[in-house]
């Protein structure tokens, strides 16, 4: 279940990429859908939703968005270059104004040294290009993957200026 405050960001970004004529597409891996999910939760929505992509596997990053294999082989699925090309596919495979992808390791395992627990490469992608950047979340498991989803939201307001 999602809880409240997650569902009242999801409604206010709706609501402001609806004034805007914006659309979304979501590309997801660590958060497993939860994105499009919350977003989806609210009465409405698909006038803003496009579609949602949930590309756990490397498998399907290569398949659904194009990600390069030799790529994910190179710098590893959680990177700041894997999350650029998710967001790039997302955006390319959609027909949204705006698409936002994370990738990253929720734990409880997984994690590394230079890649630990807790670490999320997000991709903003627009008709103007891509941004990235980085997180780590503190927490367990469902903690990440909500502190994601709320950072996400955060991207794509920030990319409407809402």
């Amino acid at each position: 279940m999602l809880a409240d405050e997650v569902l009242i960001q999801a409604e206010a970004l709706l609501s402001a990429c609806r004034a805007k004529g914006v659309r979304i597409a979501t590309a997801e891996s660590c958060t497993g859908g939860l994105i499009a999910a919350a977003l989806t939760a609210i009465a409405g929505s698909s006038d803003v939703v496009d579609r949602g992509f949930v590309t756990y596997s490397n498998a399907a990053k290569s398949e659904l968005l194009g990600v390069d294999p030799a790529l994910i082989a190179r710098v590893g699925a959680v990177s700041e270059e894997v999350a650029r090309a998710m967001a790039e596919g997302a955006l390319a495979r959609s027909r949204a104004e705006l698409a936002v992808a994370v990738t990253g390791v929720a734990g409880p395992g997984g994690g590394s040294a230079a890649k630990p627990v807790g670490l999320v490469w997000f991709g903003l992608a627009t008709p103007n290009g891509v941004s990235t950047g980085s997180m780590i979340f503190p927490g367990d498991r469902t903690a990440v993957r909500a502190a994601t989803v709320v950072h996400a939201f955060g991207l794509l307001r920030g990319a409407i200026g809402a």
